[in-house]
């Protein structure tokens, strides 16, 4: 694509758009009585038109048929999770029995590794990337601990190389080798939420297996992001957030995958609840755990179902729009053009104002720029929320800038690149 940075060209971006339809499913904040130029789904998408409907649906289910709405209802509560797998199946590519609905993502990252997390003799250590999210930091850290090890001991950290961002496949995966006479389990993310890097789930997962480790993976900024082929990958197990890129409210609620090579193991130890007890006799409140089949038989409490229909309204969505592929191809033109765009202003400017952090290759990186300011960098990340612009800023000069192709528009991403040229000739920089 050889862009051009005009606003004719993004208005013919969008008219060519297939899916330029979708941004009016949306809400859109509002700035000075226009829609924000709202580049934060990575933190937490915008909330789908239809949110008030569906909740309103199950609001109304429960005021009609209070407790018999788990059977009665026009969608009975009882299983109305497996109205959500497929879909989610398909965006995490995974059979529908390997995922399921539930809880919020640490919680599901601590129920998995109760199952995963075997240490055994001089096999006990995790490895995983320096800089992943504070909250898997400490996840791991509490899991070694109740086991009994250190974790300055326990947990490997991979780190970039001195004066790089980011890490290069080949060192996790010699990382890994080095260590596999002590690895109980590999434990990357999918995308690091700080540099945006697409991480190679499928090589991660090979090499941990090829040391005997089992490998999972927090999804929280790939799912609804960048394509997955977790089954076809062989991963182990993971686990994702639905409030980013999968737009279904603050907190919302979250997922799993398991591999079905996993389901027949009567060794795995999990903590256990009600609801991962098998449907068809949990109402017998028999004593002993008879897991569900599949994924279903790691849920643990009763589901939050409002949660659940907000999660619905926005998987709908992608539904209606195709999955995955079609987002994809909107989002590699997207944020091809903002990196272009940001490019421009240095070229302008001659030197290096702007450093963008987030992989280069397309195949390394969903649709999040993480944008180094080289000079006055949380003046401009103010600057940028004073003239509209809801971005993310992250300690100590990085503002996170993310198009999202279900209700970005490319005339978005370049009135967001002219308030950046306009703060660079204000300051004369």
């Amino acid at each position: 694509m050889n862009y051009q940075n005009t606003l004719d060209f993004a208005l013919q971006l969008d008219e060519q758009d297939p899916l330029k339809d979708y941004r009016s499913k949306f809400l859109i904040p509002q700035h000075n009585g226009y829609d924000a130029i709202y580049l934060c789904g990575n933190s937490l998408g915008l909330q789908p038109a239809s949110a008030n409907q569906y909740l309103s649906v199950q609001l109304t289910a429960w005021q009609q048929h209070g407790v018999e709405g788990w059977f009665d209802a026009d969608e009975p509560w009882i299983d109305y999770h497996t109205r959500l797998t497929g879909t989610l199946a398909g965006i995490v590519g995974a059979k529908k029995e390997e995922v399921t609905v539930m809880n919020s993502l640490t919680v599901n990252l601590h129920l998995l590794m109760v199952s995963f997390y075997k240490p055994n003799g001089n096999k006990y250590k995790i490895l995983m990337e320096a800089g992943a999210f504070p909250s898997d930091q400490y996840a791991i850290e509490s899991q070694v601990k109740f086991h009994g090890y250190d974790p300055k001991d326990a947990i490997i950290e991979v780190a970039p190389r001195d004066g790089e961002e980011l890490l290069r496949t080949e060192d996790i995966l010699n990382a890994i080798a080095d260590n596999a006479s002590e690895l109980a389990l590999v434990l990357f993310s999918g995308i690091n939420y700080y540099t945006g890097q697409f991480f190679n789930i499928e090589a991660i997962t090979k090499a941990a297996h090829e040391a005997g480790a089992m490998a999972g993976f927090d999804l929280a900024h790939a799912a609804g992001n960048v394509p997955l082929k977790l089954h076809d990958w062989n991963a182990d197990f993971a686990c994702w957030c639905s409030y980013k890129y999968m737009n279904s409210g603050p907190g919302g609620i979250s997922g799993i995958f398991v591999n079905e090579k996993h389901f027949a193991d009567k060794a795995l130890n999990r903590f256990a609840g009600w609801w991962g007890y098998r449907q068809d006799k949990r109402f017998l409140m028999a004593p002993g755990f008879d897991a569900a089949a599949g994924a279903d038989g790691w849920q643990v409490s009763t589901p939050p179902i409002m949660l659940m229909a907000l999660h619905k309204a926005s998987l709908d969505i992608f539904e209606q729009a195709g999955g995955l592929a079609p987002l994809r191809a909107k989002s590699e033109l997207m944020t091809g053009y903002f990196e272009y765009l940001i490019q421009e202003i240095n070229i302008e400017a001659g030197r290096e104002l702007f450093s963008i952090i987030t992989p280069k290759n397309k195949d390394e990186r969903g649709c999040q720029l993480s944008v180094i300011c080289r000079h006055n960098a949380k003046q401009i990340f103010n600057y940028l929320t004073q003239n509209g612009v809801i971005g993310d800023w992250r300690e100590p000069n990085v503002i996170r800038l993310s198009p999202v192709p279900l209700y970005n528009s490319f005339k978005d991403v370049f009135q967001a690149g002219r308030i950046l040229v306009r703060w660079v000739g204000e300051n004369a920089l």
